[in-house]
């Protein structure tokens, strides 16, 4: 034993246990082994999550939602709290300590500031897309409609609501289209306001300037008008309303009519898509009244889903 002693001594700081078989083990592997067991052992690091990628794509759901509709709107608010609390039992599954407390908090309470500044701004600016801003309707009575003569288109300019004055004064061109198969009034009335950015549309024809009349306040004068022209950016429509040449988008915006004790009374707006026919047989592609710029058909369309705030035609 003493002699097996002596011989790992000699080899130079191998110790070799020739009884029980085991293993060389080298000074530098004894001293890294050491080492590594005073060291404590490196803290749990929880594997990565689903949940804040889940909790990113509610938030996106919610802001398309903003802009597309409603049920988009709510399907991402379940998302991102639903993927928000699991995000967060899984973060506070272990004991928390002061540090990451405080850390929590602080993000809360800057949480709850920036939503008390930033959702009465989105409230003010995307709730009436939703919920509309109340737009009061004003029909005007245009008097009786024989000073409308069958066939001519006649300009009608009237304050829509004399209590606020000139700023609602408004402009329209009449066509009596006369009788359509089932005797039905037939009455053609354009919008003077421009689809491509809303500018005022002037008729392409003489107005007769010495048949004007003003009845009760509406101002009417004959025209003879073959189309209609807008002077600021080159829009053009047939006598139908329907877009000839320009930026414009569309057709020109209709008025809804009736006849009341043999008076033409005008009603609310309505935006058209396409016009196919000519006076009481034409066929009219009726939606919401839209912003000037916007589609209502094709598949443009789906770029503007909202109706205009105010409007439910």
């Amino acid at each position: 034993m003493g002699a097996a002693a002596s011989r790992a001594d000699s080899v130079g700081g191998f110790g070799v246990d020739t009884l029980q078989g085991g293993r060389v083990e080298s000074r530098v592997e004894a001293r890294s082994r050491r080492v590594s067991d005073e060291q404590p052992d490196t803290p749990h690091v929880p594997p990565p999550s689903l949940w804040p990628i889940g909790f990113a794509i509610g938030v996106a759901c919610i802001l398309v939602g903003l802009v597309v509709s409603i049920p988009a709107l709510i399907i991402g608010a379940i998302i991102t709290l639903v993927f928000g609390l699991l995000w967060t039992e899984a973060d506070l599954g272990t004991s928390v300590d002061r540090a990451t407390f405080l850390s929590l908090a602080t993000i809360g309470v800057g949480g709850l500031i920036g939503a008390g500044v930033t959702l009465p701004v989105l409230g003010f600016g995307v709730l009436p897309s939703f919920m509309g801003e109340g737009v009061e309707t004003f029909n005007v009575d245009l008097g009786p409609i024989s000073n409308f003569p069958e066939g001519e288109y006649v300009i009608a300019t009237y304050l829509q609501n004399p209590e606020i004055g000139e700023v609602s004064r408004r402009t329209a061109f009449i066509r009596n289209n006369g009788r359509t198969d089932d005797g039905i009034p037939s009455f053609t009335a354009l919008f003077s306001r421009c689809v491509h950015l809303g500018c005022p549309v002037q008729p392409n024809g003489p107005i007769d300037e010495e048949a004007r009349k003003d009845v009760d306040g509406v101002e009417l004068r004959p025209v003879l008008a073959a189309s209609f022209g807008c002077p600021c950016h080159g829009g053009l429509y047939d006598s139908e309303g329907n877009r000839s040449a320009g930026p414009p988008v569309r057709s020109l915006d209709r008025y809804e009519f009736s006849i009341v004790n043999g008076n033409l009374v005008l009603g609310r707006l309505f935006s058209v898509g396409n016009v196919e026919g000519t006076g009481a047989k034409a066929r009219i592609a009726k939606y919401y009244k839209a912003y000037p710029g916007v589609h209502v058909d094709g598949i443009e369309r789906f770029l503007y889903p909202l109706p205009t705030p105010g409007s439910r035609g």
